[in-house]
């Protein structure tokens, strides 16, 4: 289960962030995962920062190791994206967190973790009230996330909703 928001790194955080980094190995595979090969961070850098080369390359990684996780779990994994409090900001971003500036949506849920990402993007992006949230993800290259696991093969970015009221 994922709280879909912004995100300061990743533009956005759903299913794909939430395994990637959730369920890589301690603190060596989460530096892993973002691209550092020393056990530290450089000194004096601000991933946040970084160039488009770099954010891209994080979203690739994420896409690998979603798709280790996805593929070791196989079909005993449903991805439950809320879609509620929507900030541009993490939870990880305690209580600096920026307050949400949109409406709640509601839940997501797939077996496909493409799809269920895609759908939570798609509803961001229809939403009127979504310029801030819109502007995070452009701004950190976030939709990289979904081309990287396309390529991957992790799931299609087609996919149909029903609505369950």
């Amino acid at each position: 289960m994922t709280h879909f928001k912004g995100h300061a790194s990743c533009g956005f955080g759903g299913s794909l962030k939430n395994i990637a980094i959730g369920c890589a190995d301690g603190k060596v595979g989460k530096r892993q995962v973002h691209g550092f090969k020393k056990q530290t961070p450089p000194e004096g850098s601000d991933w946040h920062g970084g160039a488009m080369d770099e954010r891209e390359k994080f979203m690739e990684n994420m896409a690998d190791s979603g798709k280790a996780t996805c593929d070791f779990f196989g079909k005993h994994i449903v991805f439950l994206n809320v879609m509620r409090r929507l900030s541009v900001d993490c939870d990880c971003a305690g209580t600096s967190a920026k307050e949400p500036t949109m409406a709640d949506i509601g839940i997501c849920a797939s077996t496909d973790i493409l799809a269920v990402d895609q759908a939570c993007c798609d509803f961001v992006y229809s939403a009127i009230d979504s310029a801030d949230l819109r502007e995070r993800i452009e701004s950190r290259h976030g939709l990289r996330q979904l081309s990287a696991m396309a390529e991957q093969k992790m799931g299609n970015p087609q996919y149909e909703l029903i609505s369950v009221d």
